[in-house]
């Protein structure tokens, strides 16, 4: 895993843990891949937002805390972001790397 990924993982396990008031230890991470985002909101838009239309490339983050999964994006050079289930949406389509 390249060390910005895992950095950014990290972050996102730490964000986890807090939000599901639980050890970091118990979490455990279901994918971490680099993507590229079909636009500026990576892949987690907000109801009433304009977003720049250009391509991102960036990290999807999935983490297993018991059954639930909570989602993390982020852009290559930004902090993982929690993007809430309703919200998510999936890398540009043909992306190699996904």
């Amino acid at each position: 895993m390249p060390k910005p990924l895992q950095a950014m993982v990290q972050l996102a396990i730490e964000d986890a843990a807090r939000r599901q008031q639980v050890e970091a230890s118990t979490l455990v991470v279901v994918s971490a891949e680099p993507v590229t985002w079909p636009d500026g909101s990576l892949g987690c838009p907000q109801k009433g937002m304009l977003y720049p239309q250009a391509l991102v490339p960036g990290f999807r983050i999935r983490i297993a805390s018991g059954t639930e999964i909570l989602n993390y994006h982020a852009a290559s050079a930004g902090q993982p972001a929690f993007c809430p289930a309703g919200r998510v949406r999936m890398p540009a389509a043909g992306d190699p790397r996904v």
